[in-house]
Parts: C-alpha cells; sequence; structure tokens
C-alpha cells in the first residue's frame, strides 16, 4: 500500500469513528427523540431593525420547535439531499427563497415527490419563476414587481374558523407587510386568513383588495406520494412571530405540513428530568 492509499485509508477510518461517535453522542438536553423532524432553512439579515430577521428566527425557533417536541436541524442556506433525508417538513424563512439552483431545485423537487412538507413565511416565496415555485407551496410572487404594502396594518378575516389549524386565531390586526398579484397553483389551495389590501403608495390601484395572507395547500407529484405546504406571508415585522395566536397558528401549521397530528407541538410537554434541580441523571 503505497502511501497516498494509507493516508486515504486512515482518513476513512477516522471519519467512520467521527460519524460512529456522533450516532452515540447524547441527545440535548430536553430534546424528544420521537419528535418530527424539522429543518428551518434561514438566510442572512436583510431589511432595517427588526424586520426580515432570517439568523434571529433560526435561533429563536430551534429553540421554540425543540421546546415544544420536534427534532431541529437547520443552517442559512438551503438544505441538500443528506439533510433532507430524515426531515419531515423543511420551515423556509428566507428572502427570494425561491431563487433556486439546479442541485436545490433537484433536491427539493425529490424531497417533495416522496411527500416532504414545506412552511414558507414572507417573501420566501418569491423568485423569478412564481409558477413554479407555485406548484411547491401553492402560490407564489414575482421578484421585482411591485405587489406589497411596505410597513401597513393587516387585519386578518379569518376564512375558515374550523380549520384545526386556525383553533387561536382571531380576526386581529398586526403591523407588517401584505403581498398581492400572486401566482397560484391550479388547484389544491385552501385559504385559511384573507387581509384587505391597505391604502399605502406602493398599493396603488390594488389598495381594498381582498388578498389570501395564509393557506394549506396539497398536491401529489405524478409518480409521487401525497404532499403539504402551508404558508403565512407575513414576518416583515420580526416582532410578530411573537404573537401567541400567530405562534400557535404556525406550531399547528407546521405539524399540519409534517403529516403529524395537528396539535402535537403545542400540546407537547416535555417529561419531567429525573436527578433533580431540573438536571437530568447523568447530566454534567
Amino acid at each position: 500500500m503505497n502511501k497516498r492509499n494509507r493516508m486515504r485509508t486512515l482518513l476513512y477510518l477516522a471519519v467512520g469513528v467521527s460519524c460512529a461517535w456522533a450516532q452515540n453522542a447524547p441527545r440535548p438536553q430536553g430534546q424528544n427523540p420521537n419528535g418530527m423532524h424539522v429543518f428551518i432553512w434561514g438566510g442572512l439579515k436583510s431589511h432595517g431593525l427588526g424586520q426580515h430577521d432570517y439568523p434571529q428566527f433560526l435561533a429563536d425557533w430551534s429553540k421554540v420547535l425543540t421546546e415544544h417536541g420536534a427534532v431541529v436541524d437547520g443552517a442559512l442556506h438551503a438544505p441538500d439531499a443528506a439533510a433532507l433525508e430524515h426531515t419531515d417538513v423543511v420551515v423556509v424563512y428566507k428572502g427570494d427563497a425561491a431563487y433556486l439552483s439546479d442541485a436545490e431545485k433537484s433536491a427539493l423537487e425529490a424531497y417533495v415527490k416522496r411527500g416532504g412538507g414545506l412552511v414558507s413565511l414572507h417573501d420566501s416565496l418569491c423568485g423569478p419563476d412564481p409558477a413554479y415555485f407555485a406548484t411547491l407551496v401553492g402560490g407564489a410572487k414575482k421578484h421585482g414587481e411591485v405587489n406589497y404594502t411596505l410597513d401597513a396594518p393587516i387585519h386578518y378575516t379569518v376564512a375558515d374558523k374550523t380549520n384545526p389549524i386556525m383553533k387561536d386565531m382571531t380576526d386581529l390586526t398586526i403591523s407588517d407587510e401584505a403581498f398581492f398579484l400572486m401566482t397560484w397553483a391550479k388547484d389544491g389551495v385552501h385559504v385559511l386568513a384573507n387581509a384587505e389590501i391597505a391604502p399605502t403608495p406602493s398599493a396603488g390601484a390594488h389598495k381594498g383588495e381582498i388578498a389570501p395572507q395564509m393557506w394549506t395547500y396539497e398536491h401529489t407529484v405524478p409518480g409521487g406520494q401525497p404532499a403539504r405546504a402551508f404558508v403565512w406571508m407575513q414576518g416583515h415585522t420580526y416582532a410578530n412571530f411573537s404573537n401567541f395566536q400567530l405562534e400557535r397558528t404556525l406550531l399547528r401549521g407546521i405539524a399540519w405540513a409534517a403529516k403529524r397530528p395537528v396539535d402535537e407541538l403545542v400540546d407537547y410537554t416535555p417529561p419531567a428530568r429525573p436527578g433533580g434541580r431540573g438536571m437530568p441523571a447523568g447530566g454534567r
């Protein structure tokens, strides 16, 4: 065996040992090993203070979802095929996430074909080809079109009060950004909440129009398994993620998209920690 092959063999062995160690490592305190697997696809911060804070969402909601019984992974870039292999639902909060490379598109299409769930938040559904991205999440908007209200009141009217996702939602008003001029999938979209477009300069003649702002989408790729997506088009103002009604609605939408019981995250109660004083037995 020459020196190069010997070094390569040692590298392979080291990688194998590292992977075996990682698989046997203790899980994070409070993690539910039987929870749904969520991948948070974030992005770099954009816009002003308190707006479009994608990295903060990755940090905050990795904790929120873990505390509600999920197993969470995530990154500031699109998940690859390996990351998607054991994922139940991808939560996307990244500006213009619909700009996909060929490799990203291939991985995402394969994931959806086998029934993987998607959750799109705010401008994640913005990109160059809204007709294509609408086939993944039900509706999308074209980058560069003036089809937004900017900072303005958004008064939700719940369109389906019987839907279990909307259990905690009322016709509340928040300050955020609403979209219109959407491109829609041919079928499978079910509107959960609408809003009247506020009379801002960017809304122009569209002021007063009623536009969906929250919906579910069910579809099946030919030759694949039924897939689900949940969309909430707000999140321009980051503080709105902490709104009690919206947080619980998002938790239910994520669970629904993952094909899990819709209240699984909301109702999760972590088991009591043995060992006293909140520390697990054998803890550090």
